[in-house]
């Protein structure tokens, strides 16, 4: 497959700013042609001298025609920069848009593979490494490219010969430059794969750096991050010193233009070839090719960095997206069946031959009619989780199909599916805003009287009460004051106020605090009056008066029933649950024993 063109995907996301960039560059090559009048005002300036008929208003003429020459090179110079940097910044939204929308459309298995490091790199890091480069390899490259182009044309008026005499360097710069570029790619590439790794070792310490504290692994955590660094220095000087003698020698080279100019010219002058003026000039127009042909080999560099840059950045841009229906479907029903559900969370290889050896679910077979109550029940790793998520469509089953109301998930617009089902996991995020916005989030047309009272029916408006700033105390300030089961409950909040008629609760009361578990199976009870509701539960309490208990074991369906008949002939279910009793009565005997020893 052919490779992607990396200044054709930036460009992409320029559509809004087009005319911008048009503009831009029609102003840097304005600036470009007023850069070359000084040139001819100096010169015509020298001939007057040589000619004897320099006069103070011939001069100050010639004087004021470089001045504005100038200024029009300043003034449109100026604006390109400006009109590129909005280019520039426009670009980097659009892709960071792009980039986010992207994430949000992919099965989330894909998002989730992606290390944090790596995410926060490409959408932060190697983003922004495109703005300085693009922001000026528009108006500099183009002016660095043509003024020389300018300055050599206008050589080659006054005598081509001292004109292939300015760039006779430069063949010999570039033999330098293409020697040392023959790796470039590898060692860039090497470059960029050692920089994520430092960056995601970075993010890995700063994030864990409770639990290495917690576990004393200061030493050995601040080890790796320590080599990791160090790793990523010697790299980098390493590379440095390889190229150092040759792009020392292309960069001392390249602005010798005298070395061609100066002999040639006396030559030319000698035999009457070139005037004074003539010999003068050229070798001020030489010196003018080297600042913009230096000046243009940096942005070599800078085009690799935006290519890769863009390159990983594609990566995350053609994410493979879930199939979206676009038209609404009228759902009369609000029951689930999966039917023949089969899934891997690496498709490639359970699809590869017929293998079933990679499915976390096999064949699973289950109805959940509308307005019951449904436990899944099992072993870690049997697959409940993943039956609750692919019920929400975060991925899309390997085979079989679920439906809602007996419409297959897929006909459904995402938006519409994300409005019909509420998924509480035991995970439970907060975000950097006040408690009020993020249980709001649930229904961000909620008033803040359906907040509170979504929070009280949650048995959140008790502690929240007891915080300084109550409702308006920000996460961030929350987080390390709430208990894991107060967050459980700003997230069950969320789903009252959002009030969908599937609910899913996936571990959602694993924290609870103990003496809170009735309020909250009450509250529960609540959210989940008439609704289809799934809950995913080892606290095998919780889900005593459920419709129907699924017991799975290693993603099979081991058997189906209410509490009693389970106890009676599943024994499976029958060890979880004495394991779950012995477990609460040896907390209620510790408890008991804590209260005798401080009494």
């Amino acid at each position: 497959m052919k490779e992607k063109n990396w200044l054709g995907t930036v460009l992409s996301f320029a559509t809004e700013c087009r005319l911008k960039m048009i503009f831009s560059v029609i102003c840097a090559i304005i600036s470009v042609a007023g850069g070359i009048v000084p040139y001819i005002g100096v010169y015509q300036i020298i001939v007057l001298f040589f000619d004897g008929k320099q006069t103070v208003n011939g001069i100050l003429f010639w004087a004021a025609i470089c001045l504005g020459g100038y200024i029009v090179k300043f003034v449109f110079y100026a604006i390109s920069t400006m009109l590129a940097h909005f280019s520039a910044y426009s670009i980097l939204e659009n892709m960071r848009l792009k980039i986010a929308d992207r994430l949000m459309k992919a099965p989330l298995g894909t998002v989730l593979n992606q290390t944090v490091g790596k995410l926060k790199n490409v959408i932060v890091d190697r983003v922004e490494t495109i703005e300085v480069p693009l922001a000026h390899l528009i108006p500099e490259g183009i002016s660095n490219l043509l003024l020389p182009i300018c300055v050599f044309v206008y050589l080659m008026m006054i005598d081509w010969r001292m004109a292939l005499a300015a760039i006779v360097t430069v063949p010999v710069a570039i033999a330098a430059y293409a020697i040392m570029m023959k790796t470039f790619n590898k060692q860039y590439a090497d470059y960029i794969e050692s920089n994520n790794y430092v960056n995601s070792v970075i993010v890995e310490y700063v994030e864990g750096i409770e639990v290495i504290k917690a576990f004393n692994q200061s030493t050995s955590s601040y080890e790796k991050f320590e080599k990791a660094v160090e790793s990523f220095k010697e790299y980098t000087l390493n590379w440095f010193k390889s190229t150092w003698k040759l792009m020392n020698f292309g960069g001392s080279v390249l602005p010798s233009t005298l070395v061609g100019t100066v002999p040639l010219g006396m030559y030319l002058y000698l035999n009457g070839s070139l005037s004074p003026a003539e010999l003068t000039m050229c070798l001020i127009l030489s010196l003018g090719i080297v600042a913009p042909l230096t000046s243009f080999t940096v942005f070599v560099n800078d085009a690799k960095a935006i290519e890769y840059a863009v390159k990983d950045a594609d990566e995350f841009l053609n994410l493979k997206e879930l199939e979206n229906a676009h038209e609404p479907v009228e759902l009369n029903q609000y029951d689930i069946e999966l039917h023949n559900v089969s899934f891997s969370y690496d498709a490639d290889k359970a699809s590869h031959a017929g293998n079933i050896e990679n499915n976390v679910l096999h064949d699973i077979n289950l109805k959940l009619p509308q307005g019951t109550f449904t436990a899944l029940v099992g072993p870690s790793g049997g697959g409940k989780s993943t039956v609750a998520r692919l019920i929400a469509r975060f991925w899309d089953v390997g085979s079989g199909t679920i439906s809602i109301g007996g419409v297959t998930i897929k006909k459904l617009p995402l938006t519409q599916l994300a409005d019909t089902v509420s998924f509480v996991t035991q995970d439970n995020f907060l975000f950097n805003c006040s408690l009020r916005e993020n249980i709001r989030l649930g229904n961000p047309q909620a008033s803040d009287q359906e907040v509170i009272a979504a929070a009280k029916a949650a048995c959140c408006d008790g502690f929240i009460g007891n915080l300084d700033n109550g409702y308006d105390t920000t996460a961030g300030e929350a987080g390390g004051k709430l208990s894991g089961g107060e967050k459980q409950r700003i997230a069950i909040a969320r789903a009252i106020l959002k009030n969908a008629p599937v609910v899913i609760l996936d571990e959602a009361t694993a924290f609870t605090d103990p003496e809170n578990e009735d309020k909250l199976q009450q509250s529960i009870a609540a959210l989940t009056k008439g609704k289809t509701l799934l809950v995913i539960a080892h606290r095998l309490s919780t889900i005593k008066k459920a419709d129907q208990i699924v017991v799975l074991e290693k993603g099979c369906i081991a058997q189906t029933g209410s509490h009693e008949a389970l106890l009676e002939g599943c024994k499976l279910y029958k060890d979880m649950w004495e394991a779950h009793i012995g477990a609460k009565n040896w907390a209620a005997n510790n408890e008991k024993e804590e209260v005798k020893r401080y009494a």
